[in-house]
């Protein structure tokens, strides 16, 4: 029954009985917990095509996962088809046009081990393992976009696998209402893309690398550098980019960081900083690096993997002093079980609105700076105090800030299409309808978001598929299409049922358990009473040679990218 249900995907596919599973399924936030049914690991466009045709075919939701970054698990879900691009990773040069032609999987490592040896820079992003085709289809920031742009400004082109398995061609010539939703409007609205060309800028060797450190600091202090980063962003030169950050941990307690890349010599970097390097406690290291160096550096602050959750927002103002403090405050009670709490802002500005708002679907583009308070945790049983935690400050943080960067989602947004997309929305749905009427590429806070199915993803740490053999899921899949088939004879039977459920009537019971719902109703009931079978599941996961390999060190419990480099300073 396995082969003939999977009849027609190709590729690598990886299902829940296979061993390497549960190391497949995880996304780069491991506070969210999906359980895809197929994990299609695509290995050419014929795969992706393939893999889009069957979800069709079989009525079947899917998922489109790169990277693996989406920090809610858009890119992937409960009982879903995911197609992984992860091994769709070659790169390509065309030397004389500088054009790089990469496919759908390739990360920002595998993009700077390129085209560094080729003595280019590029306006990638900051973590190594995300992955490129996400990163620019939703703006993508770095720490070269004050500079270089956003990565969807130097996009060129891109291939597009459509809800019918049609392979389009988009730019400003062709298809190009693809095209411009396709720079700022975020990864899997509207196809999986399968491969990007983007114009490389001239070649440079070096950068000057920038990291700032101040360790226990006091709220004061905090306040002051808010100002001094206002006060930078006004009369910034376009060569620098800096991501700023307060914090508190309880090893550095308040603290502050800044990190960033000039195009330009230390010497002049330092002129610039002064105002930041004569606040207290500062501790500097400015060089210059090859440009690989830098990103390297910057890479190696990320871990494997964290369970955290974040808002983001537009900040287009100065904050007066009330409101700086205001900020301060947000993170100076941490919620229980939290290893970190941060307000990070990250530099806009620059060739980012030199840019026109309309020129492509990044709304935001006279923005200063992008906000982003966080939380992160590692024991499970803090992870609904630390949501609560960001749920209660967030009409704080929202009444601060305008709309929300879209590659920093979050699931608790107030309208979150107009939060994400601005005054695009509208010409946004009509592309969308345009390119995919039948909504196949959908997720929770899609253009059109997906609906209440069994089938949807669940943020939850319990595993809706354990126990549960292959063949039983098929049965359960079959008898879901067959659900929504009776569903779409009329309202008159949903009226009834309702009717008989206010009734409290033992009909209205019996017909809601048909046979399509049997299942799901005992599978719900589980899970309202297995939290000691979810802890179970947990330590049964955290055993597992996969997540022992990327257990993070407890001297460092955050990962390496809210601390200064242990060579250059200290250790925890």
């Amino acid at each position: 029954m396995e082969e003939d249900f999977l009849g027609g995907l190709t590729g690598r596919i990886v299902i829940p009985s296979d061993p390497d599973y549960n190391l497949a399924r995880q996304g780069w936030n491991h506070a969210v917990q999906n359980y895809p049914l197929i994990i299609n690991y695509c290995q050419s466009q014929q795969d992706v095509r393939n893999a889009v045709l069957w979800s069709v075919n079989h009525s079947f939701p899917l998922r489109v996962r790169s990277g693996g970054h989406n920090y809610e698990g858009y890119s992937n879900g409960n009982r879903v088809l995911v197609i992984d691009l992860s091994e769709m990773n070659s790169i390509t040069l065309e030397e004389e046009k500088n054009l790089l032609h990469i496919q759908g999987g390739v990360t920002n490592r595998l993009l700077y081990d390129f085209v560094s040896q080729k003595g280019y820079p590029f306006p990638g992003g900051t973590c190594p393992t995300v992955g490129v085709s996400g990163y620019a289809s939703g703006g993508g920031w770095g720490l070269s976009c004050r500079y270089l742009g956003l990565g969807c400004d130097s996009l060129e082109e891109f291939e597009l696998v459509d809800y019918r398995g049609t392979v389009l061609k988009a730019n400003k010539s062709c298809n190009s209402d693809l095209f411009w939703a396709c720079r700022g409007a975020g990864g899997g609205n509207f196809g999986v893309i399968t491969s990007m060309t983007f114009q490389l800028p001239k070649k440079t060797r070096n950068v000057t690398l920038i990291e700032i450190d101040y360790l226990h600091v006091d709220s004061l202090i905090q306040e002051r550098f808010l100002k001094v980063w206002q006060n930078w962003q006004a009369t910034a030169d376009n060569r620098m980019t800096l991501l700023a950050r307060i914090y508190h941990t309880e090893a550095d307690g308040p603290a502050m960081l800044v990190r960033g890349f000039f195009y330009g010599k230390p010497a002049e970097a330092k002129e610039m900083l002064e105002p930041f390097l004569l606040l207290p406690k500062a501790v500097k290291n400015i060089e210059y690096v090859t440009f690989l160096e830098a990103v390297t550096i910057i890479g190696s602050f990320y871990p494997p993997f964290e369970k955290f959750q974040a808002v983001s927002g537009f900040v287009f103002q100065d904050f007066v002093p009330s409101e700086r403090a205001q900020l301060v405050s947000l993170i100076e009670a941490p919620a229980p079980g939290s290893v970190f709490t941060g307000l990070s802002l990250y530099a806009l500005g620059g060739k980012v609105s030199e840019t026109g708002t309309n020129d492509t679907a990044f709304f935001y583009r006279k923005a200063r700076y992008i906000l982003w308070l966080e939380t992160i945790w590692e024991d499970d049983r803090y992870a609904c105090y630390n949501r609560n935690w960001i749920a209660c400050r967030y009409p704080e943080f929202n009444s601060l800030t305008t709309g929300s960067y879209v590659n920093f989602p979050y699931s608790g947004l107030y309208c979150y299409k107009k939060k994400y997309f601005g005054g695009h929305v509208r010409p946004l749905e009509e592309i969308k309808l345009k390119y995919d009427p039948d909504n196949v590429f959908t997720f929770p806070q899609g253009l059109f978001p997906s609906g209440n199915s069994p089938f949807e993803p669940v943020n939850n740490s319990q595993n809706p598929l354990k126990d549960i053999p292959w063949d039983s899921l098929v049965d359960l899949l079959e008898a879901e299409k067959q659900k929504e088939t009776e569903k779409q004879q009329g309202s008159e039977n949903q009226q009834e049922a309702e009717n008989q459920q206010e009734s409290g009537s033992q009909q209205g019971a019996e017909n809601k358990l048909k046979p399509g719902n049997q299942q799901e109703s005992e599978t719900q009931q589980g899970a309202e009473n297995q939290q000691g079978l979810g802890e179970q599941l947990g330590t049964e996961n955290k055993l597992t040679p996969e997540n022992q390999q990327n257990t993070r060190s407890s001297r460092n419990p955050r990962g390496f990218r809210y601390v200064t480099r242990r060579r250059k300073y200290r250790s925890f």
